[in-house]
């Protein structure tokens, strides 16, 4: 695995869960779409369909993670946003081998890449917060 293929897939796995989100396509039909579309040469293929795979099919479990660390409900979350932020949560919850500080700078990053001026400053404040928690409560389960 080469960070460089990692962080590209999150960038097309962030734009296909954009997509989902926007058209509530198939998976299989997103995945086929990026294949022809993109060029996935330089990216992490099978770390992409999982990411993409894995936000679609946990997309209610992560929303309950994430809402109460949001300032406002999820619904009114914007949507570039939204996908950063269920992709994030999805490592931070079914990738456990992706270091804590790697998902919140590939967050940041992807934030930074797809969404507006100010949003990575909100992703940044989500995630910290949610992060936060996690590790306390990790810390009172030992």
């Amino acid at each position: 695995m080469k960070p460089a293929e990692r962080r590209r897939a999150r960038q097309f796995a962030v734009q296909a869960v954009y997509q989902w989100q926007i058209t509530q396509a198939g998976v299989t039909q997103i995945v086929d779409q990026f294949a022809v579309d993109q060029d996935m040469s330089k990216a992490d293929v099978p770390y992409f369909k999982e990411l993409l795979m894995g936000v679609v099919k946990n997309a209610d479990a992560l929303d309950d993670k994430l809402s109460p660390y949001l300032s406002r409900k999820i619904d009114d979350v914007d949507m570039v946003d939204l996908a950063v932020l269920r992709l994030a949560m999805f490592e931070l919850t079914f990738r456990t081998d992706v270091p804590h500080k790697v998902v919140l700078n590939e967050a940041i990053e992807l934030a930074k890449d797809f969404a507006t001026d100010e949003s990575y400053k909100f992703v940044n404040g989500v995630l910290d917060k949610a992060l936060r928690s996690l590790k306390l409560r990790e810390d009172i389960a030992k």
